[in-house]
């Protein structure tokens, strides 16, 4: 089996998660792709952080009736940070037979050499950068290990202007958010008062 796994704070999903996983899942003929809410990410202040309960019911309203989507919740599950390397192994032990591909954005494959443990990454599964809207793919930086830069492959999908911080923005300030997220998640942040003071 060939399995994607897609990582992110999630907070709130939107169309442009979705539609990354959609073009992912067909490029990179995956089989299956699992959605990994974090729960306490390296670089974020997790007091910021919508509950993951939230998070993660969200998730579900958004993929709900995709036969290849799920939602996994190892990451929230986890003490301390969640790291990609600490991920990668779990799915590895627990699903030894599955061919592992994890997707970042552009944005972090820069940072790539600063995450713990890239090379042990590229190890347990092929990295997709997906490079959304240019037609340039993001730059590889010059410090990754070359074993490292063999296992990434490029992916581009259309240009998504939304971001989870102006939905956020725009809940706070009474704005609409129809169209940038699925109804269901619209439906579930008004009715849970999500975002209204973040």
């Amino acid at each position: 089996m060939k399995l994607g796994l897609l990582g992110g704070t999630f907070d709130p999903v939107h169309l442009g998660h979705l539609i990354l996983a959609e073009n992912c899942l067909d490029a990179c003929q995956l089989d299956a792709l699992w959605f990994l809410p974090t729960g306490i990410p390296p670089h974020k202040d997790a007091s910021q952080l919508t509950p993951d309960a939230d998070r993660v019911a969200m998730l579900q309203l958004a993929i709900a009736g995709h036969a290849q989507f799920s939602v996994h919740t190892m990451e929230c599950e986890r003490e301390g940070v969640a790291y990609t390397v600490d991920t990668l192994e779990q799915v590895h032990t627990e699903h030894p037979q599955a061919e592992l591909t994890f997707l970042i954005g552009g944005d972090s494959l820069c940072d790539l050499p600063n995450w713990r443990s890239p090379q042990r990454i590229a190890e347990l599964a092929q990295l997709v950068a997906v490079n959304r809207g240019s037609s340039q793919p993001p730059p590889i930086p010059a410090s990754l290990d070359e074993r490292v830069v063999s296992r990434i492959q490029h992916v581009s999908i259309p240009g998504i202007g939304v971001s989870a911080t102006d939905i956020r923005q725009r809940v706070r300030r009474g704005l609409s958010i129809r169209y940038l997220v699925p109804r269901a998640v619209e439906i579930y942040i008004q009715e849970h008062r999500l975002y209204q003071n973040s």
